[in-house]
């Protein structure tokens, strides 16, 4: 059986990311750059009490830790749900650097083959975790491999066909899975019920996010006062991820156009140039919404209609898109399609001429 490394799990981990999507402009991507990964890493929590924000999904997870460490047992298998960007991968990481043992992270994607799953199964120690993100996008064939690991800690192989076949059963270390996806939806209730908590991320408040804000300012070293952090986080969309995004590109702005310090003027001056104002929506979501003004009257319109008319594909729409505009409450979702509401036609009509160039 192949071992898996380091170095290995790092490279898996980071290949399967097979389609970045930057919420910050509403494009894909193949992939994240070396410097966002490295600046990702810096700036995530190591602790429990070092995350902020979510302070239900904490609170929860700390009594679910120090009840696991007190009975000297493996936490129960977790399900972290909600749109990208909220810190599912954060939790993760926080919940093995809180029990001390290691993390093995891959993605749905990233298992192609039943023996992919057995190679990472069969190298976890006990109390070590395993984190698959993306779970809703695992095949079938290696789902049905997982059901026995979950419960019963074994998998049953099958080898070879017809009258030579015959089952091997890998017995495994005690394990706690952790998954994470942005579409609860697509998981099978099999696979949905084998979890032994869900939890589901929410949008950060402002006031969460000038504070986590400040606290990446100070680890990057970047000089940022109150009002420069508060109209940042005005405009991240209640994402982490989006925020020390913007914090990055509002600290390039400020270092060749004024003196390296970010205040609230400097903020605005910095967000506006790149498309964002402030509501934090960006070039694709006035797109979005102009499209159902002027092209359906305000719908209702089929997804399936919007995807064709932006040139986006569905899923752009509906994981990168609509997530924020719901919840900004511009946007609605009927049975009959999407429309926007009424706050969705004043700000257009407040937008529109000042921003027509962006339509």
């Amino acid at each position: 059986m192949k071992c898996i490394g380091t170095g290995e799990r790092r490279r898996m981990e980071y290949k399967s990311r097979e389609k970045f999507i930057d919420k910050s402009e509403g494009t894909a991507r193949t992939d994240e750059s070396d410097d966002d990964v490295i600046l990702n890493l810096t700036l995530r929590p190591r602790m429990l009490d070092d995350f902020i924000g979510q302070d239900v999904v904490r609170g929860s997870l700390d009594i679910a830790l120090k009840a696991a460490i007190q009975r000297e047992e493996p936490l129960e298998h977790l399900l972290f749900s909600g749109p990208p960007g909220l810190g599912k991968t954060s939790l993760a990481h926080i919940i093995a650097n809180e029990r001390g043992t290691k993390i093995v992270t891959t993605s749905g994607p990233a298992i192609e083959r039943a023996g992919d799953l057995i190679g990472i199964l069969t190298n976890l120690s006990k109390g070590d975790i395993l984190f698959i993100d993306e779970i809703h996008r695992l095949s079938k064939v290696v789902e049905e491999f997982i059901y026995p690991a979950m419960e019963n800690f074994q998998i049953d192989f099958l080898v070879d066909k017809g009258p030579y076949a015959k089952t091997v059963k890998f017995n495994l270390k005690t394990f706690t899975l952790i998954g994470a996806t942005t579409r609860s939806g697509l998981l099978s209730a099999p696979l949905r019920d084998r979890f032994g908590m869900s939890v589901h991320l929410e949008f950060y408040a402002i006031a969460e996010l000038t504070a986590i804000l400040k606290r990446s300012a100070k680890l990057l070293g970047i000089p940022i006062d109150d009002a420069g952090a508060g109209e940042i986080a005005r405009r991240s969309r209640g994402t982490p991820r989006i925020a020390n995004r913007l914090l990055r590109r509002v600290r390039d702005w400020v270092e060749v156009k004024s003196d390296g310090r970010i205040t609230g003027d400097q903020a605005i001056t910095a967000l506006e140039k790149h498309g964002i104002d402030g509501m934090g929506l960006t070039r694709m979501d006035r797109r979005f919404l102009e499209t159902i003004y002027r092209s359906y009257k305000g719908g209702p319109v089929g997804i399936g209609a919007l995807a064709s008319s932006l040139n986006e594909e569905t899923d752009t729409l509906e994981d990168v898109v609509e997530p924020y505009l719901l919840m900004a409450g511009l946007l609605k979702r009927t049975s009959r399609g999407r429309e926007l509401t009424e706050d969705g036609n004043k700000y257009l009509g407040k937008n529109a001429g000042t921003r027509g160039e962006l339509f």
